[in-house]
Protein backbone atom coordinates (compact mmCIF):
# COMPACT_ATOMS: atom_id res chain seq x y z
CA UNK A 1 0.00 0.00 0.00
CA UNK A 2 1.45 3.55 -0.42
CA UNK A 3 -0.02 6.20 1.75
CA UNK A 4 1.02 10.28 0.44
CA UNK A 5 1.00 12.34 2.98
CA UNK A 6 3.01 15.07 1.82
CA UNK A 7 0.09 17.07 0.41
CA UNK A 8 1.49 20.37 1.62
CA UNK A 9 4.70 19.80 -0.63
CA UNK A 10 2.49 19.05 -3.57
CA UNK A 11 -0.96 17.85 -4.73
CA UNK A 12 -2.04 14.82 -7.37
CA UNK A 13 -3.92 17.24 -10.50
CA UNK A 14 -7.59 16.53 -10.94
CA UNK A 15 -8.41 14.47 -13.53
CA UNK A 16 -10.53 17.56 -14.87
CA UNK A 17 -7.17 19.97 -14.71
CA UNK A 18 -5.34 17.03 -16.61
CA UNK A 19 -7.91 16.95 -19.02
CA UNK A 20 -8.02 20.64 -19.59
CA UNK A 21 -4.35 20.85 -20.32
CA UNK A 22 -4.25 18.25 -22.49
CA UNK A 23 -6.97 19.68 -24.81
CA UNK A 24 -4.77 22.88 -24.70
CA UNK A 25 -1.50 21.32 -25.85
CA UNK A 26 -2.82 19.35 -28.36
CA UNK A 27 -5.72 21.43 -29.97
CA UNK A 28 -6.30 24.65 -29.17
CA UNK A 29 -2.82 25.56 -28.99
CA UNK A 30 -2.56 28.88 -30.01
CA UNK A 31 -0.49 31.94 -28.73
CA UNK A 32 -2.61 33.86 -26.76
CA UNK A 33 -1.33 36.96 -28.36
CA UNK A 34 -1.95 36.17 -31.64
CA UNK A 35 -4.81 37.80 -33.71
CA UNK A 36 -6.56 34.53 -35.90
CA UNK A 37 -8.87 32.09 -34.12
CA UNK A 38 -6.75 29.84 -32.52
CA UNK A 39 -4.54 32.63 -31.25
CA UNK A 40 -8.70 33.70 -29.84
CA UNK A 41 -9.82 30.52 -28.75
CA UNK A 42 -5.57 30.47 -26.15
CA UNK A 43 -7.00 33.60 -24.69
CA UNK A 44 -10.64 32.35 -24.23
CA UNK A 45 -8.71 29.86 -21.71
CA UNK A 46 -6.63 32.47 -19.87
CA UNK A 47 -10.43 34.78 -19.54
CA UNK A 48 -12.21 31.69 -18.02
CA UNK A 49 -9.65 31.22 -15.82
CA UNK A 50 -9.51 34.67 -14.64
CA UNK A 51 -13.14 34.77 -14.51
CA UNK A 52 -13.22 32.10 -11.89
CA UNK A 53 -10.71 33.01 -10.02
CA UNK A 54 -11.36 36.70 -9.43
CA UNK A 55 -15.13 34.97 -8.48
CA UNK A 56 -13.69 32.78 -5.88
CA UNK A 57 -12.03 36.10 -4.10
CA UNK A 58 -15.06 38.29 -4.86
CA UNK A 59 -12.68 40.42 -6.65
CA UNK A 60 -12.28 42.47 -10.38
CA UNK A 61 -10.92 40.32 -13.21
CA UNK A 62 -8.36 42.89 -14.20
CA UNK A 63 -7.32 42.31 -10.57
CA UNK A 64 -5.59 38.92 -10.99
CA UNK A 65 -2.22 38.31 -12.86
CA UNK A 66 -0.83 35.03 -13.71
CA UNK A 67 2.73 33.74 -12.84
CA UNK A 68 4.96 31.18 -12.68
CA UNK A 69 3.72 30.12 -8.91
CA UNK A 70 4.10 31.06 -5.34
CA UNK A 71 7.38 32.24 -5.48
CA UNK A 72 6.60 34.27 -8.12
CA UNK A 73 3.53 35.67 -7.12
CA UNK A 74 5.65 36.71 -3.58
CA UNK A 75 8.55 37.86 -4.97
CA UNK A 76 6.41 39.99 -7.13
CA UNK A 77 4.35 41.59 -4.62
CA UNK A 78 7.03 42.37 -2.20
CA UNK A 79 9.70 43.22 -4.52
CA UNK A 80 7.50 45.04 -6.89
CA UNK A 81 5.09 47.01 -3.73
CA UNK A 82 8.36 48.04 -2.13
CA UNK A 83 10.03 49.55 -5.19
CA UNK A 84 6.85 51.40 -6.42
CA UNK A 85 6.26 53.24 -3.29
CA UNK A 86 9.57 53.45 -1.41
CA UNK A 87 9.21 57.30 -1.96
CA UNK A 88 6.52 56.87 0.90
CA UNK A 89 8.84 55.00 3.58
CA UNK A 90 11.76 52.27 3.55
CA UNK A 91 10.09 50.17 6.29
CA UNK A 92 9.01 46.62 5.61
CA UNK A 93 7.27 44.34 8.52
CA UNK A 94 6.81 40.52 8.29
CA UNK A 95 7.00 37.63 10.59
CA UNK A 96 10.04 34.90 11.65
CA UNK A 97 7.76 31.47 10.35
CA UNK A 98 7.28 33.13 6.56
CA UNK A 99 8.17 30.81 4.29
CA UNK A 100 11.74 31.23 2.27
CA UNK A 101 9.81 32.41 -0.94
CA UNK A 102 9.07 35.90 1.50
CA UNK A 103 11.73 35.50 3.75
CA UNK A 104 14.33 35.45 1.09
CA UNK A 105 13.20 38.66 -1.28
CA UNK A 106 12.85 40.65 2.44
CA UNK A 107 17.14 39.64 2.96
CA UNK A 108 17.64 40.92 -0.98
CA UNK A 109 15.79 44.52 -0.01
CA UNK A 110 17.34 44.78 3.43
CA UNK A 111 20.35 45.00 0.99
CA UNK A 112 18.58 47.33 -1.68
CA UNK A 113 18.40 49.65 1.72
CA UNK A 114 15.35 48.95 2.84
CA UNK A 115 14.89 48.17 6.96
CA UNK A 116 12.62 45.19 7.84
CA UNK A 117 11.10 44.30 11.20
CA UNK A 118 10.71 40.71 11.76
CA UNK A 119 7.64 40.22 14.61
CA UNK A 120 8.09 37.29 16.56
CA UNK A 121 4.95 34.37 17.49
CA UNK A 122 3.64 32.31 20.20
CA UNK A 123 4.19 28.75 20.88
CA UNK A 124 1.30 28.29 18.61
CA UNK A 125 2.97 30.57 15.62
CA UNK A 126 0.49 33.12 15.98
CA UNK A 127 1.48 36.67 15.88
CA UNK A 128 2.50 39.08 18.53
CA UNK A 129 -0.08 41.88 17.68
CA UNK A 130 1.66 44.52 19.93
CA UNK A 131 4.31 43.88 18.87
CA UNK A 132 3.74 44.29 15.10
CA UNK A 133 1.60 47.56 16.17
CA UNK A 134 4.70 48.65 17.67
CA UNK A 135 6.50 48.56 14.90
CA UNK A 136 4.31 50.31 12.68
CA UNK A 137 5.97 54.09 12.14
CA UNK A 138 5.71 56.80 9.16
CA UNK A 139 8.30 55.01 7.27
CA UNK A 140 5.74 51.59 7.13
CA UNK A 141 4.70 50.61 3.81
CA UNK A 142 4.00 47.25 3.83
CA UNK A 143 3.21 44.31 6.08
CA UNK A 144 3.55 40.65 4.79
CA UNK A 145 1.94 37.97 6.44
CA UNK A 146 0.94 34.30 6.06
CA UNK A 147 -2.41 33.23 6.38
CA UNK A 148 -1.66 29.75 7.39
CA UNK A 149 1.70 28.45 7.98
CA UNK A 150 2.94 25.57 5.41
CA UNK A 151 4.83 23.32 8.62
CA UNK A 152 2.73 23.32 11.73
CA UNK A 153 -0.67 24.80 9.88
CA UNK A 154 -1.08 27.86 12.09
CA UNK A 155 -3.88 30.21 11.21
CA UNK A 156 -3.35 34.28 11.12
CA UNK A 157 -6.37 36.31 12.08
CA UNK A 158 -5.64 37.98 8.87
CA UNK A 159 -8.98 39.96 8.69
CA UNK A 160 -8.00 41.68 12.43
CA UNK A 161 -4.76 41.93 11.82
CA UNK A 162 -5.80 43.87 8.31
CA UNK A 163 -8.33 46.05 10.61
CA UNK A 164 -5.34 46.74 13.64
CA UNK A 165 -2.67 47.46 11.26
CA UNK A 166 -4.24 50.25 8.89
CA UNK A 167 -5.99 51.61 11.99
CA UNK A 168 -2.61 52.53 13.01
CA UNK A 169 -0.93 54.00 9.46
CA UNK A 170 -4.49 53.48 6.94
CA UNK A 171 -1.76 53.47 3.24
CA UNK A 172 0.09 50.71 4.34
CA UNK A 173 -0.03 47.58 1.62
CA UNK A 174 -0.75 44.46 3.17
CA UNK A 175 0.61 41.84 1.39
CA UNK A 176 -0.66 38.19 2.43
CA UNK A 177 1.07 34.92 1.39
CA UNK A 178 -2.18 32.30 1.53
CA UNK A 179 -0.45 29.59 -0.70
CA UNK A 180 -1.52 26.70 2.20
CA UNK A 181 -4.58 28.96 2.65
CA UNK A 182 -6.25 29.33 -0.61
CA UNK A 183 -9.30 26.56 -1.36
CA UNK A 184 -9.08 25.29 2.87
CA UNK A 185 -10.95 29.35 3.14
CA UNK A 186 -13.36 31.46 1.55
CA UNK A 187 -10.97 34.31 1.19
CA UNK A 188 -12.35 37.96 0.37
CA UNK A 189 -9.49 40.88 -0.28
CA UNK A 190 -11.54 43.58 -0.09
CA UNK A 191 -13.62 42.49 3.07
CA UNK A 192 -10.60 41.44 4.80
CA UNK A 193 -8.36 44.44 3.90
CA UNK A 194 -5.69 42.18 1.56
CA UNK A 195 -3.67 44.34 -0.94
CA UNK A 196 -1.78 41.43 -2.49
CA UNK A 197 -2.82 38.08 -2.41
CA UNK A 198 -0.19 35.09 -3.47
CA UNK A 199 -1.53 31.47 -4.41
CA UNK A 200 0.03 28.29 -6.18
CA UNK A 201 -1.83 25.83 -8.23
CA UNK A 202 -0.15 23.58 -7.22
CA UNK A 203 -1.35 23.14 -3.71
CA UNK A 204 -4.94 23.00 -4.71
CA UNK A 205 -4.64 19.86 -7.11
CA UNK A 206 -3.47 22.03 -9.87
CA UNK A 207 -0.41 22.08 -12.22
CA UNK A 208 2.76 22.79 -10.96
CA UNK A 209 4.62 26.03 -12.56
CA UNK A 210 1.25 27.84 -12.18
CA UNK A 211 0.02 30.76 -10.01
CA UNK A 212 -1.50 34.25 -9.40
CA UNK A 213 -1.49 37.22 -7.55
CA UNK A 214 -3.97 39.56 -6.98
CA UNK A 215 -3.22 42.85 -6.74
CA UNK A 216 -5.84 45.62 -5.18
CA UNK A 217 -7.15 47.76 -8.31
CA UNK A 218 -5.03 50.97 -8.55
CA UNK A 219 -2.12 49.61 -5.90
CA UNK A 220 0.91 50.95 -7.19
CA UNK A 221 3.04 47.84 -7.98
CA UNK A 222 6.46 47.50 -10.62
CA UNK A 223 6.96 44.74 -12.70
CA UNK A 224 10.10 42.98 -12.44
CA UNK A 225 9.84 40.97 -16.08
CA UNK A 226 9.89 42.63 -19.15
CA UNK A 227 8.46 42.11 -22.34
CA UNK A 228 5.77 42.10 -24.61
CA UNK A 229 3.42 43.93 -22.41
CA UNK A 230 1.36 41.22 -21.50
CA UNK A 231 -1.18 41.21 -18.53
CA UNK A 232 -1.07 44.85 -18.73
CA UNK A 233 2.91 44.94 -18.46
CA UNK A 234 3.01 43.61 -15.03
CA UNK A 235 3.85 40.41 -15.92
CA UNK A 236 5.46 39.98 -19.66
CA UNK A 237 6.01 37.08 -21.22
CA UNK A 238 3.74 34.71 -23.24
CA UNK A 239 0.64 33.03 -20.73
CA UNK A 240 0.72 29.86 -20.05
CA UNK A 241 -2.21 28.75 -21.43
CA UNK A 242 -2.15 24.81 -20.27
CA UNK A 243 -1.07 25.77 -16.73
CA UNK A 244 -3.61 29.14 -16.92
CA UNK A 245 -6.75 26.89 -18.13
CA UNK A 246 -5.32 23.86 -15.54
CA UNK A 247 -5.64 26.40 -12.73
CA UNK A 248 -8.71 27.86 -13.43
CA UNK A 249 -10.35 24.58 -13.09
CA UNK A 250 -8.50 23.54 -10.35
CA UNK A 251 -10.14 26.71 -8.45
CA UNK A 252 -13.58 25.96 -9.59
CA UNK A 253 -13.19 22.12 -8.20
CA UNK A 254 -11.49 23.16 -5.25
CA UNK A 255 -14.43 25.19 -3.97
CA UNK A 256 -16.88 22.84 -5.21
CA UNK A 257 -19.00 21.65 -1.45
CA UNK A 258 -15.92 22.96 -0.29
CA UNK A 259 -17.47 23.11 3.73
CA UNK A 260 -17.99 19.15 3.03
CA UNK A 261 -14.53 18.77 2.12
CA UNK A 262 -12.86 21.04 4.96
CA UNK A 263 -15.11 19.08 7.50
CA UNK A 264 -13.81 15.52 6.31
CA UNK A 265 -10.49 17.24 6.45
CA UNK A 266 -10.77 17.98 10.06
CA UNK A 267 -12.28 15.18 10.58
CA UNK A 268 -9.17 12.84 9.34
CA UNK A 269 -7.21 15.20 11.22
CA UNK A 270 -9.32 14.71 14.45
CA UNK A 271 -8.70 10.88 13.60
CA UNK A 272 -4.72 10.52 12.62
CA UNK A 273 -4.25 13.23 15.87
CA UNK A 274 -6.18 10.69 18.10
CA UNK A 275 -4.09 7.65 16.76
CA UNK A 276 -0.91 8.84 15.98
CA UNK A 277 -0.53 10.31 19.67
CA UNK A 278 -1.26 6.89 21.68
CA UNK A 279 2.30 6.22 20.88
CA UNK A 280 5.14 6.35 22.64
CA UNK A 281 6.71 9.78 22.77
CA UNK A 282 4.85 11.24 19.64
CA UNK A 283 3.64 15.10 20.28
CA UNK A 284 2.21 17.72 18.00
CA UNK A 285 3.82 20.44 17.50
CA UNK A 286 2.38 23.90 17.86
CA UNK A 287 -1.15 23.04 19.09
CA UNK A 288 -0.82 23.75 22.86
CA UNK A 289 -4.86 24.30 23.75
CA UNK A 290 -5.98 24.94 20.67
CA UNK A 291 -9.07 23.42 19.45
CA UNK A 292 -8.63 21.02 15.96
CA UNK A 293 -10.94 23.83 14.26
CA UNK A 294 -8.70 27.26 15.35
CA UNK A 295 -5.59 25.18 12.93
CA UNK A 296 -5.45 24.27 9.23
CA UNK A 297 -7.23 21.05 8.43
CA UNK A 298 -4.42 19.86 6.60
CA UNK A 299 -1.28 19.56 8.42
CA UNK A 300 0.35 18.00 11.44
CA UNK A 301 3.75 19.01 12.97
CA UNK A 302 4.55 15.96 14.72
CA UNK A 303 7.52 15.37 16.90
CA UNK A 304 8.98 11.69 17.59
CA UNK A 305 10.98 12.08 20.24
CA UNK A 306 14.30 9.89 20.04
CA UNK A 307 14.23 9.34 16.19
CA UNK A 308 15.84 11.77 13.60
CA UNK A 309 13.27 12.89 11.17
CA UNK A 310 15.20 12.34 7.95
CA UNK A 311 16.21 8.54 9.50
CA UNK A 312 12.45 8.12 10.05
CA UNK A 313 10.89 10.18 6.81
CA UNK A 314 13.02 7.02 4.76
CA UNK A 315 12.35 4.38 7.01
CA UNK A 316 8.48 5.52 6.17
CA UNK A 317 9.29 5.15 2.50
CA UNK A 318 11.06 2.28 2.11
CA UNK A 319 6.88 1.28 3.95
CA UNK A 320 5.66 3.43 1.19
CA UNK A 321 4.53 6.23 3.54
CA UNK A 322 5.49 9.88 1.86
CA UNK A 323 5.84 12.88 4.76
CA UNK A 324 7.84 15.93 4.94
CA UNK A 325 10.44 16.94 7.07
CA UNK A 326 9.70 20.12 6.40
CA UNK A 327 9.38 22.88 3.64
CA UNK A 328 9.77 21.15 0.46
CA UNK A 329 10.86 24.29 -1.33
CA UNK A 330 14.16 23.97 1.51
CA UNK A 331 14.13 20.38 1.61
CA UNK A 332 17.36 20.28 -0.66
CA UNK A 333 18.82 23.23 1.73
CA UNK A 334 18.97 21.34 5.50
CA UNK A 335 18.93 23.54 8.36
CA UNK A 336 17.21 24.01 11.42
CA UNK A 337 13.75 25.17 10.38
CA UNK A 338 13.08 29.03 10.95
CA UNK A 339 9.33 28.30 12.30
CA UNK A 340 10.38 25.62 14.26
CA UNK A 341 12.56 27.82 16.25
CA UNK A 342 10.67 30.67 16.17
CA UNK A 343 7.61 28.73 18.67
CA UNK A 344 10.27 27.93 20.82
CA UNK A 345 10.93 24.45 20.09
CA UNK A 346 14.15 22.73 21.39
CA UNK A 347 16.90 21.78 18.79
CA UNK A 348 16.28 18.11 19.41
CA UNK A 349 12.66 18.01 19.34
CA UNK A 350 12.96 20.16 15.48
CA UNK A 351 15.34 17.90 14.80
CA UNK A 352 12.88 14.96 15.17
CA UNK A 353 9.86 16.70 13.38
CA UNK A 354 7.91 15.38 10.55
CA UNK A 355 5.28 17.03 8.72
CA UNK A 356 2.16 14.62 7.61
CA UNK A 357 0.05 17.16 5.37
CA UNK A 358 -3.31 15.69 3.71
CA UNK A 359 -6.03 16.52 0.87
CA UNK A 360 -9.32 15.81 -0.45
CA UNK A 361 -8.31 12.57 -1.55
CA UNK A 362 -6.30 11.28 1.27
CA UNK A 363 -8.33 8.11 3.06
CA UNK A 364 -8.59 6.34 6.47
CA UNK A 365 -6.92 3.62 5.37
CA UNK A 366 -4.00 5.54 4.75
CA UNK A 367 -3.97 6.89 7.84
CA UNK A 368 -4.32 4.29 9.41
CA UNK A 369 -0.80 2.25 7.54
CA UNK A 370 1.05 5.54 7.83
CA UNK A 371 0.27 4.76 11.81
CA UNK A 372 0.90 0.97 11.38
CA UNK A 373 4.20 1.58 9.74
CA UNK A 374 5.23 4.01 12.34
CA UNK A 375 4.02 1.89 15.17
CA UNK A 376 6.54 -1.16 14.01
CA UNK A 377 9.54 1.11 13.13
CA UNK A 378 10.07 3.47 16.20
CA UNK A 379 10.81 0.43 18.63
CA UNK A 380 13.54 -0.96 16.10
CA UNK A 381 15.02 3.21 15.06
CA UNK A 382 15.19 4.40 18.51
CA UNK A 383 17.09 1.21 19.12
CA UNK A 384 19.51 1.54 16.92
CA UNK A 385 19.64 5.38 17.97
CA UNK A 386 20.12 4.15 21.33
CA UNK A 387 22.94 2.23 20.32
Amino acid sequence: MKAYLDNAATTIPFPEVREIMMQTMEKDYGNPSSMHQLGIDAENYIKEARQIIAKSLKAEEKEIIFTSGGTESNNQALIGAAFANKRKGMHLITTRIEHASVYNPMLFLEEQGFRVSYISVDKNGHINMEELLDAICEETILVSIMYVNNEIGAVENIADISKKIKEKKNDIIFHVDAIQAYGKYYIYPKRMGIDLLSVSGHKIHGPKGIGFLYIKDKLKINPYIYGGGQQKGLRSGTENVPGIAGLGMAAKLIYENQEEKIQRLYELKEYFIQKITALEDVYINGSDGMEITDMAPHVVSVCVKGVGSEVLLHALEDKGVYVSSGSACSSNHPALSGTLQAIGLEKKIIESTIRFSFSIFTTKEELDYAVTALEELLPILRRYVRR
